[in-house]
């Protein structure tokens, strides 16, 4: 119920409260991460989840647009899609769970099914692997993954598929895009979300909710990896 008020007050509050970003009662905010394609994002942790728990808020021109939760192996457990706002969230026991700690051992093959509020049903397959490349961002040093996976509906139709490469901070056990490129049934369109700045407590632009990057028009939003992972699989 947190969760659902917070959303509620920030998606009522709008692209007013931008630079304003405060998270649910018990949680705390430890970084921001300004992106490439319009997207700033709020890290944070909160005290009532499971130890290595870590949530994300999406913000763009318009304001939030999602909001996700992963586990200590970077394994989705829920997020939120805003307007509207549809749960979706991890089935149990997957075929091949999501492992952080396969992926810094060189490759991690996934296999797991997501259920959404409303009824509907995916199942999402593919790979981490880790190139053995590694980029500095911002003083940050991160490794490069190469990925690919395809989501399927219920009845094995194509909803998403995507490849290319992603960012992996070790210690902080997240994820963060990179160039990839997205399937739309007929061709490959290429993407970008790569960080550009990261920001801690104590800087100029922690907890800011506008999008600084690639803003020079409101731009679509393209969906980033995982979820679809992102964010973050929608990670």
């Amino acid at each position: 119920m947190r969760f659902a008020l917070f959303i509620l007050a920030l998606v009522a509050a709008g692209p007013a409260t931008a630079g304003s970003f405060r998270p649910p009662a018990g949680c705390e905010t430890f970084m921001t991460v300004q992106s490439r394609g319009c997207r700033v994002s709020n890290h944070y942790q909160c005290s009532a989840d499971q130890k290595g728990d870590q949530w994300r808020a999406d913000f763009d021109q318009e304001g939030m647009f999602f909001l996700s939760r992963i586990d200590r192996e970077a394994q989705w457990v829920e997020s939120f899609d805003l307007n509207p706002t549809v749960r979706q969230t991890l089935d149990p026991n997957p075929a091949d769970a999501a492992s952080f700690t396969d992926l810094l051992a060189g490759r991690d093959d996934f296999d797991f099914r997501l259920s959404k509020e409303t009824g509907e049903k995916s199942h999402v397959t593919g790979h981490d692997a880790l190139t053995g490349k590694s980029m500095t961002i911002d003083g940050v040093t991160l490794l490069q993954t190469a990925f690919d996976f395809t989501e399927v509906d219920a009845e094995g139709n194509e909803l998403r598929r995507a490849r290319g490469n992603e960012f992996v901070h070790p210690e902080w056990r997240l994820f963060f895009a990179g160039p990839s490129e997205w399937h739309d049934g007929n061709d490959w369109l290429p993407v970008n979300g790569s960080p550009v700045q990261f920001v801690f407590p104590g800087e100029p632009g922690f907890e800011s909710t506008q999008p600084i990057f690639e803003c020079g028009a409101l731009m679509s939003r393209a969906p980033l990896h995982p979820p679809v992972q992102e964010a973050s699989y929608a990670r």
